[in-house]
């Protein structure tokens, strides 16, 4: 399932415990896709709290207590990081991340307190939620087999990579519009894994945000550039997306473009994602200006010139995730929905 749908079922199965028809979600997929984030952006949303508990880490009695003696009987200590109404609020998200990894013991101790949402005599407050997430196994992570006993206390999604919601994603994030572009360019590198190679650093969702980083960080220094970005996303993504990078010295004005003068559009593909990357980044930026719908027609008018239809489209479709229906309302919209709608019919 593709991020966008599996947080719009991640926010429904928030808001059903209220109701009293949740079920627990069990999150499948590789490393570096973005499970962890997506239940960090549905707390977000809600404004509410996440315990995030890694069982890898736990032993059993983490999570069950230890018992002392009271008088004549033997009660249990319950953990203070379980969710507590009092100390943690009325409603959060109760997350168990790297699940595949525990031991059986300790996922044997979880049994009780993911489908019965208690442990012994301690209770999950009804208005949290319980989300899991972990690795598939094959993926060359420390992974155990789920056992059918635990598997059959959840409702189990694999998390597919999309382009269109990551980049939707990296607009909303800032991330640096020339790895947009680059992806744009070279989609097969947003997730590009291979256990059978056990590689230590390869393109992933979660290491394109380490390359942006890395290139804010060494866009200044070109010696130290090329080696930064291998180690964030493999030597020969790396070595691309610095060669990508260093061929934007041919970059047309865009000042001028969002001005609305006439500029002629680039023969090389690459900059042609490069520029309509960072002609989405101008309009987003440009939102609470003024001059903003000035700014979004003349980006519009923009790419009813691109020569490949499709990148006019792609250009649009990624404005209109970032900056929503508003970009309906310009009247240079229709204008360039008609050339569209010419080449569609005509050609």
């Amino acid at each position: 399932m593709r991020p966008a749908q599996l947080l719009r079922v991640l926010d429904r199965e928030f808001l059903s415990t209220a109701e009293g028809h949740h079920t627990p979600v069990m999150l499948w997929g590789p490393p570096g896709v973005g499970k962890s984030q997506i239940v960090a952006r549905i707390a977000e949303r809600h404004h509410a709290p996440v315990i995030d508990i890694r069982l890898s880490q736990m032993e059993p009695s983490d999570l069950r207590g230890i018992p002392f003696r009271d008088g004549e009987r033997v009660e249990w200590a319950i953990p203070a990081m379980l969710p507590d109404t009092q100390r943690h609020g009325p409603a959060g998200i109760l997350f168990l991340d790297e699940i595949t990894s525990a031991p059986p013991s300790v996922s044997a101790a979880a049994y009780q307190l993911i489908l019965d949402r208690r442990l012994g005599e301690y209770r999950v407050p009804q208005h949290w939620a319980i989300f899991a997430a972990g690795n598939r196994q094959g993926d060359r992570g420390v992974t155990y087999s789920m056992p059918a006993p635990l598997a059959n206390r959840f409702s189990h999604f694999e998390l597919d990579v999309n382009l269109d919601d990551w980049v939707a994603w990296a607009y909303a994030n800032a991330i640096d519009e020339r790895v947009i572009a680059f992806l744009r360019f070279r989609p097969e590198l947003l997730f590009d894994f291979d256990p059978a190679h056990n590689p230590v650093a390869f393109p992933s969702p979660r290491s394109w945000e380490f390359a942006h980083r890395g290139l804010r960080k060494f866009e200044d220094q070109p010696d130290l550039l090329q080696g930064a970005l291998q180690a964030c996303v493999g030597p020969a993504a790396g070595i691309e997306l610095t060669a990508f990078v260093n061929s934007l010295e041919q970059m047309p004005d865009l000042d001028a473009i969002v001005r609305g003068e006439t500029v002629s559009v680039p023969r090389e593909i690459d900059l042609q994602y490069a520029v309509a990357a960072a002609l989405v980044g101008r309009a987003i930026r440009a939102q609470s200006d003024a001059n903003g719908p000035e700014t979004i027609s003349h980006i519009l008018r923009y790419a009813g010139r691109f020569p490949q239809r499709e990148m006019g489209v792609m250009l649009v479709s990624d404005l209109q995730r970032a900056v929503g229906n508003r970009l309906f309302e310009v009247p240079a919209f229709a204008e360039w929905a008609q050339i569209v709608s010419d080449v569609m019919l005509y050609e």
